[in-house]
């Protein structure tokens, strides 16, 4: 299955929008868990600046549905959104280097 990956900065007042809706978020993701290879927040310097998804679909809309469907995207957590789609080929999370797997 394709995944595709939404990286995501916060906007001004993201501190602030994500600590209201934190737990709406968690229960979302929670609920969906089986959809995300991967989540969690961008950090500098102690700070949540943004997250990063890497959202499993079938296709670019589905992967954007379901992210959509965030209550963090609704609330406007995020100022600015890049959405790609991401081919993992190496490292712990694909079992090493796919290319020697066969």
């Amino acid at each position: 299955m394709p995944h595709y990956a939404f990286y995501c900065r916060d906007g001004e007042k993201g501190a602030e929008l994500r600590e209201r809706d934190l737990h709406a978020h968690l229960a979302h993701v929670e609920a969906n868990i089986d959809d995300y290879a991967i989540a969690g927040p961008l950090t500098r310097d102690g700070a949540t600046v943004g997250s990063l998804l890497v959202i499993k679909a079938d296709d670019e809309a589905q992967a954007r549905a379901k992210f959509e469907s965030d209550p963090y995207f609704a609330a406007g957590v995020w100022q600015s959104i890049r959405s790609e789609e991401f081919l993992g080929v190496a490292g712990d999370w694909v079992g090493g280097a796919a290319w020697k797997n066969g």
